[in-house]
């Protein structure tokens, strides 16, 4: 009888679960009439929305609307995004958008609406993105914006708009990106902006804003691009304090009515651009050298004296160095013609209209330096050999940046073979000759980059862009691109659809969303070198021209379902567990084993070496495992820092009571322990198994895991040197596992936080809790090399092959090894947003640029022992298992690597590294501390028992 209610009880609920559900299927009943007023107050030529039946944007055409749904608590349907980018819209912002308040995102941007923006935007309280880029709106900003709490971007760019910016954007405490460029904005910028403590782009260019720059400005944090060019300050000095902006790359004050003399830049370690031209700014032109990757100097038409500071030709990434229409005196200095340029670098040096009389040197710069000499007495020195082509006003052109379009096909492919007239074309680079696919075609531009010059930079710019899409660099092909004023590049892009069989030529409805909500929710990572960007357009043409956008509804997110359906199942899952419970309790009475936590393990068998602790030892040791003395926390359990009765520091190992690591894992470490004596392997003291308890004693290791040193967040670095030699005891370590332990052992889980380090920095191996033991061979050497067993590990670190076959081998260690030096190389993570390292790796070193992912913190180290570092490292990465090295060849090539390093570079100093309490805080092993941006994200132990982090007191 019991047993029937329980089952009325469920098929009851279960049949209101479905009422909720089909009710989720509903949008909210406000928000219908909000939509239908929206859609009425725009004028549609193109006819994009004719599908919103019932109010629902989610109805209709990849070419125009971009929409989202979710369900909310109340079961109905909330839109969350709603996207009309690019569709000639006309007409106006319709009040009632107010209602919308789930919404997002609301994205508006190139079209050709006009009004104003109405005030009750200001109850979307919700909303993170609000972009009216490129209208024809007009009239103020409403100070109800500064309700927007969560608003993250301000894109009102492009547009009619006048009045003065709200002092309530001080609320605006999300904001990073406000882009207000190209209105009519009047007055003074508001001092309180200063208070927005996550801003990092300040776009106000070409507007009427007068008063002066608030020196407050100086306070913003994280602040990375200035630009007011084309506004009227009224002869106002450019604050000195905004010289303490640590994080800026670009300040561009452009035509502003400045005067007063140039602050000191030179403690701004990332600016990339200065552009202080057209304005009234006299003095001399500071001295101190600026940061080393500067790209671009404008100093051009002011009233600046002196002479030209020799530290601007220590600048070996400067495209633009423009000194025109000043005063300058003295000499060229001609140490510029000793810069190292690339092949593809340019310079160009524009001195025209000053009083310069000499040159400190020959006057030959190479062919990509641009040299501009006109209007100076130097042009007029007889002396001086070549001047005569430097002062003729068409010398070098007029310096305008590069524009390009795409040249025809290199590749010789029948014609007929490919329809053109359907949109297909032949993929330029791909990996398969003639490869014939449909490209999805982008407008992309960016608004504020930090540089002048893009050809140089252009791979480094396809890199960023394809990993940003999760594509294949042959995917994207720059159709062209062209400079607009700002300057802004403006690009088409092709993305073309990933080469797997001759019939894949076409992207699918899943990857083409996937890629357009990446560029419209604007999730492609942030950089400085270029800038913030802008989507223009997302053309869909012939084979997706008909594509359909499924309304998006997220009926699955674990917050949405745990608001709709939590509630109707509560009670039969609270009546079933509790008849369960009931009977469980009967069964544990009657079976409760003799045990506090659970029945015990006792190991009665003496092992050499290796102590048996008392639970009460344990106790003593750790001060009853007071939390003072916890290192850190793993799968198996906590980790406490103890001392033994003779007063040694030791590591203990606590199981916990529902342990990832069991019974079998915990007598497989003290079994393989208890027997291997290596100076690469973290040592078993003893371990302890009584009153229901399973804990593991090592040896105390006091500068922690390895992990610990590469994470972003370390205070500490590593030399190059000092990592070879980490990564050198790592593998001999497990060369011994692998061929000296008898019978041999096949680790399972080498990992960057399974990687120790003594006072010294020698690296020792941990954890055996998932290793296997390898086959055994006959005596001619033969039988199987592999053992079968279900995958266990760390993802990132696992063999692909392993991964596939269930089959573990020696080179299956070799692979997780081959991670643990990228990560040596990189200091990131295996998996890091979703990037998996051995591709990325791969990536930039098929184009040239691996040291462009070289771990910054580093310093400096030779470039030839890199190269064979990270050769070995990618080799050991190999995805099929007989293609990569065996330990003993992977050992060898560390050890001739360190041959050829510098003496200096790969031995650490005794007195240095003798101290047993240092940790990677410790000045003994640091060298210079840059920053670099790197995942702080902690790796995963998954089911590993692994020893945690072990940062020393």
């Amino acid at each position: 009888m019991l047993r029937m209610r329980v089952c009325g009880c469920v098929i009851a609920l279960l049949c209101s679960c479905f009422v909720l559900l089909a009710v989720a299927q509903v949008t909210n009943p406000s928000e219908v009439n909000a939509l239908r007023a929206v859609k009425s107050s725009l004028s549609d030529p193109r006819q994009h929305l004719k599908n919103w039946n019932n109010g629902d944007p989610c109805k209709s055409h990849w070419t125009g609307v971009f929409c989202f749904n979710t369900v909310g608590a109340d079961g109905y349907l909330h839109l969350e995004e709603l996207q009309l980018l690019n569709m000639n819209l006309s007409g106006s912002l319709a009040p009632e958008l107010g209602q919308l308040s789930h919404l997002l995102i609301l994205d508006f941007m190139w079209n050709e609406l006009s009004g104003t923006i109405p005030k009750e935007i200001g109850n979307m309280t919700s909303l993170k993105l609000l972009l009216l880029s490129g209208n024809k709106l007009s009239g103020s900003l409403p100070d109800e914006l500064g309700y927007l709490s969560k608003l993250n971007r301000l894109q009102v760019d492009q547009n009619y708009m006048s009045g003065t910016i709200p002092k309530s954007f001080v609320n605006l405490v999300n904001m990073k990106h406000l882009h207000m460029n190209n209105n009519s904005f009047s007055g003074q910028i508001p001092s309180e902006l200063s208070k927005v403590p996550t801003l990092l782009h300040l776009l106000l260019d070409n507007n009427n804003l007068s008063g002066y720059l608030p020196p407050e400005f100086s306070n913003f944090p994280n602040l990375t691009i200035i630009q007011f060019d084309n506004n009227n300050f009224g002869g106002t000095e450019i604050p000195a304090s905004y010289g303490n902006l640590s994080r800026l790359a670009k300040i561009s004050l452009r035509n502003c009515s400045l005067q007063g003399e140039i602050p000191d830049f030179s403690r701004i370690p990332s600016l990339l651009y200065l552009d202080l031209s057209w304005n009234h700014l006299s003095g001399s032109i500071p001295s101190h050298r600026l940061a080393y990757n500067m790209t671009t100097i404008d100093l051009s038409d002011n009233q600046l004296n002196g002479s030209i500071p020799e530290s601007f030709s220590d600048l070996p990434s400067l495209q633009k160095l423009s000194l025109e229409n000043n005063l300058l005196t003295g000499s060229v200095p001609a140490i510029w013609w000793n810069i190292s340029f690339s092949t593809k670098a340019r310079l160009k040096l524009d001195l025209r209209n000053n009083s310069l009389s000499n040159i400190s040197g020959e006057l030959n710069p190479p062919a990509n330096v641009t040299l501009r000499l006109e209007g100076n007495p130097i042009c007029k020195n007889a002396s001086i050999q070549n001047v005569g082509q430097f002062c003729r006003s068409e010398a070098g052109g007029d310096g305008m940046p590069e524009s390009s379009t795409n040249s025809t096909q290199k590749m010789t492919c029948p014609s007929q073979a490919c329809p053109i007239d359907n949109f297909f074309e032949y993929v330029p680079s791909s990996p398969v000759p003639c490869f014939c696919a449909s490209p999805i075609v982008v407008e992309y531009r960016l608004k504020s980059p930090s540089f002048s010059y893009f050809t140089p930079s252009i791979q480094k710019f396809e890199i960023y862009f394809t990993r940003s899409l999760d594509l294949s660099l042959y995917q994207l092909s720059i159709d062209s691109f062209v400079w607009q004023e700002g300057p802004r590049l403006r690009m088409h892009l092709k993305l073309f659809p990933m080469f797997i069989n001759p019939h894949s030529n076409t992207f699918n409805s899943s990857e083409v969303h996937r890629i357009r909500r990446i560029l419209t929710s604007w999730e492609i990572p942030l950089t400085d070198f270029f800038g913030p960007y802008e989507l223009l357009n997302f053309t869909l043409l012939g084979p997706y021209s008909n594509m359909i956008v499924e309304p998006r509804r997220m009926g699955i997110r674990k917050e949405i379902l745990a608001a709709i359906i939590t509630g109707a199942v509560a009670s039969s899952v609270i009546l079933y567990a509790t008849v369960m419970l009931l009977i469980t309790r009967c069964l544990r009475h009657r079976d409760r084993p003799p045990s506090m936590r659970h029945s015990s393990s006792k190991i009665t068998m003496k092992i050499d070496g290796v102590k048996a602790f008392t639970f009460k030892e344990m106790t003593l040791a750790t001060r009853n495992f007071d939390s003072s003395t916890q290192l850190g926390r793993g799968g198996y359990g906590k980790v406490y820092r103890g001392i033994l009765s003779d007063d040694t520091i030791v590591a203990i190992k606590r199981a916990e009571e529902g342990s990832l690591q069991g019974e079998k894992e915990f007598l497989t470490e003290i079994e393989l322990l208890s027997r291997l004596h290596h100076r690469n392997l973290v040592s078993l003291v003893g371990y302890c198994d009584e009153e229901g308890e399973q804990m593991l004693v090592y040896e105390f290791m006091p500068n922690g895991t390895l992990r610990d040193w590469l994470c972003v967040t370390a205070k500490g670095s590593l030399s190059f040197g000092t990592r070879l030699q980490i990564a050198l005891g790592s593998a001999k370590g497990i060369l011994y596992l692998h061929n000296e332990a008898n019978p041999p052992i096949f680790h399972r889980d080498i990992k960057t936080t399974n990687i120790l380090l003594d006072s010294n920095l020698m690296a020792k191996v941990a954890d055996f809790g998932l290793s296997r033991l390898a086959p055994l061979q006959d005596d001619a050497g033969t039988g199987p090399s592999y053992v079968s067993t279900v995958v266990k590990g760390t993802p990132g670190y696992l063999d692909p092959e392993y991964l596939l076959t269930n089959k573990l081998t020696d080179k299956s260690d070799v692979y997780s090894l081959g991670i643990v030096f990228l990560e040596l190389l990189t200091g990131v993570l295996p998996i890091s947003h979703g990037k998996n390292i051995v591709r990325e790796v791969n990536l930039a070193h098929q184009a040239g640029l691996m040291f462009s992912i070289i771990d910054s913190r580093m310093g400096s180290y030779p470039s030839e022992c890199v190269e064979r570092f990270l050769a070995l490292a990618l080799r050991c990465c190999y995805e099929k298992q007989d293609m990569r090295p065996a330990m003993l060849e992977v050992v060898r090539e560390l050890e001739n690597i360190i041959k050829i390093m510098p003496a200096a570079d790969t031995i650490l100093s005794p007195s240095a590294a003798s101290n047993s309490d240092q940790s990677p805080t410790s000045s003994s092993y640091v060298t210079r501390d840059t920053s670099y941006v790197s995942s702080s994200a902690v790796g995963s132990d998954l089911s590993s028992g692994v020893v945690p982090t072990i940062v020393p007191r």
